[in-house]
């Protein structure tokens, strides 16, 4: 069962309020999630508080500065968007934004962009079926985006390597993790100062429900980008920068 949607406490918590279409969006993507589901497998986070709090919760908690002004025009990207978390959640919650959710998956993507299409976000949301390491030296993309999102995808430096190579020279890169320690904090400073980028700021959220902490690291260029990277396919996994 997909269960009720939360109450009011639930978006007291997470600062925001959604609008009545907004609330009915996110109710029927919850549905859509787990039509897809049953077919591709996208997520196991479809049910109840896997759902409100492990997915539209922790997409959305990180961005109160964003929410704060929604109808403001941003270019967003989701690399690795998987079952469209971020991308998804925050293009319901930000109606200026456009979303363009990646991923290297052809099934994943079109789930995605087919729950798009029903969520009648098609306008503000394309789809894209790459790898990260070629869409982020193309020029339609590269250097373009406001903000590049990444959740659950891999080690801080990797996903910065993949990230900081698309944005505009006043976009921010926004890493979601979990645990995040000063160790972890030396290696992506050796990551950041190789791409000419620098950490902006590091929030922390307890999630609600017992759901664990959370980390949120902004990242945003100081120079642009060298062109070698994000390098070739495989290879910042493999060879993580400041590592």
């Amino acid at each position: 069962m997909t269960g009720p949607a939360p109450d009011g406490a639930f978006w007291e918590a997470l600062g925001w309020q959604p609008s009545p279409d907004q609330l009915q969006q996110f109710i029927e993507l919850q549905k859509l999630l787990r039509e897809w589901n049953s077919r591709v497998n996208l997520t196991r986070l479809v049910d109840g508080d896997d759902y409100w709090v492990s997915q539209v919760y922790d997409s959305l908690w990180p961005l109160d500065g964003e929410l704060r002004v929604p109808e403001q025009t941003r270019h967003c990207i989701d690399v690795g968007t998987g079952g469209g978390f971020p991308g998804l959640a925050v293009a319901i919650a930000l109606p200026g934004a456009r979303v363009m959710l990646l991923d290297s998956v052809g099934r994943k993507t079109a789930a995605v962009q087919a729950m798009a299409a029903s969520l009648g976000l098609s306008d503000r949301v394309t789809v894209r079926t790459e790898r990260i390491e070629i869409t982020a030296h193309g020029r339609n993309f590269r250097g373009q985006f406001d903000l590049a999102m990444a959740r659950a995808v891999a080690a801080a430096p990797v996903v910065a390597e993949y990230l900081v190579p698309l944005l505009n020279t006043q976009g921010q890169a926004l890493i979601y993790r979990g645990q995040w320690a000063p160790e972890d904090a030396a290696s992506l400073g050796r990551a950041l100062k190789t791409l000419k980028a620098e950490l902006h700021s590091v929030q922390r959220c307890q999630l609600p429900g017992e759901r664990g902490t959370r980390h949120m690291l902004r990242v945003q260029p100081v120079a642009p980008c060298p062109k070698t990277y994000p390098r070739a396919v495989g290879t910042p996994g493999r060879e993580p920068l400041g590592v």
